[in-house]
């Protein structure tokens, strides 16, 4: 590992100044601080205040990188986060990322100066980068929520998004329905492909057939949901049924068939997904998948605690399972139209 010497060389400054930058002791301009970050980070180089706080707990604060979205799911989960924080007499430093990788990074390297004692990552950017700092950032525990890479130093907590694919299929099939579709999330995410494998397993397991032109893709955000049902009302055949893989999506979908005269559920049943606050409120009220959000943000934080008090931790995997709201988005296919 690189020492003090060497960063300094590498940033082109004193060691002096580089003790200034960690222990923010002095001004120094931003390009100065930029360069001796870029330098730790290039040479691997663990600054001691990071150790020095996890040990100490100086801070009692957790940073938390999370995408800024229109979907409430994220809103849902961090107050979760923020409530049991403070039931452990913590503080939690918030940074939306904006969808943007660069972001993440910029307050990565701010909560690291601001000397956090742990670290949770809710963004699908920039998670790839984040992890390619664990090096740098090994004093320091992180724990990923919804979906990212499990190691000895990250722990993940998420849904189980085959079974929560598995049961709204399933609720479909059983309300009698055989042409079934489905709009999924973006396919380089893992909980998209996750729900769609689960969803094509209730189909094969009964005998059905999953027809590729009723599979649509989405990006989780209401716009996608309205596109994507539109394409599908423009097949000469269309299912009676539909599972939309976030309940954003699903809002979407409702609203352009709504647009398209397409009552639900007289002529088309929705299964949503994640149980948002809204989802309940929409007309019809939206049958889903309820992903515990209370539960997701607890068990993220008690086990970052855990990693921030030095408990040893087996497993690196947790998963919650989610269940079945049923509310008046679907109808059994003999009393469609």
């Amino acid at each position: 590992m690189a020492n003090i010497k060497e960063v300094a060389a590498r940033a082109q400054v004193s060691t002096t100044t580089i003790s200034h930058v960690i222990n923010e002791t002095r001004f120094v301009s931003e390009a100065t601080r930029e360069r001796v970050f870029t330098a730790m980070r290039e040479l691997n180089y663990a600054p001691s205040l990071v150790a020095r706080s996890l040990k100490v707990k100086e801070t009692n604060s957790i940073g938390m990188l999370v995408t800024t979205s229109s979907n409430p799911f994220f809103a849902e989960v961090v107050r979760g986060v923020e409530r049991y924080c403070f039931e452990q007499g913590y503080n939690l430093m918030l940074g939306n990322t904006e969808g943007q990788a660069e972001t993440a990074l910029s307050y990565l390297k701010m909560m690291l100066r601001k000397r956090v004692d742990g670290l949770l990552i809710m963004c699908s950017e920039g998670q790839q980068e984040v992890f390619n700092q664990l090096d740098w950032l090994k004093s320091l525990p992180v724990v990923v929520m919804d979906w990212g890479l499990v190691s000895a130093d990250v722990d993940l907590i998420a849904d189980n998004s085959f079974h929560g694919g598995y049961l709204a299929t399933r609720h479909l099939i059983e309300l009698g329905h055989s042409a079934i579709g489905c709009i999924t999330g973006p396919q380089n995410r893992a909980p998209a492909n996750q729900r769609q494998a689960g969803f094509e397993k209730a189909l094969l397991e009964s005998g059905l057939t999953v027809n590729p032109q009723w599979i649509q893709e989405g990006d989780f955000d209401c716009a996608s949901g309205f596109a994507a049902m539109e394409r599908l009302l423009a097949l000469p055949a269309r299912p009676t049924a539909l599972f939309v893989c976030n309940d954003m999506m699903a809002m979407g979908a409702i609203s352009a068939a709504h647009q398209a005269g397409i009552v639900i559920p007289r002529d088309i049943s929705i299964v949503g997904y994640d149980n948002v606050a809204l989802a309940q409120y929409l007309s019809p009220p939206l049958t889903t998948i309820n992903q515990p959000k209370e539960e997701l943000g607890r068990l993220a934080v008690t086990r970052l605690l855990a990693r921030i008090n030095g408990e040893e931790v087996e497993n690196h995997l947790i998963t919650v399972d989610p269940d079945l709201v049923i509310r008046q988005s679907c109808a059994p296919l003999s009393a469609q139209s």
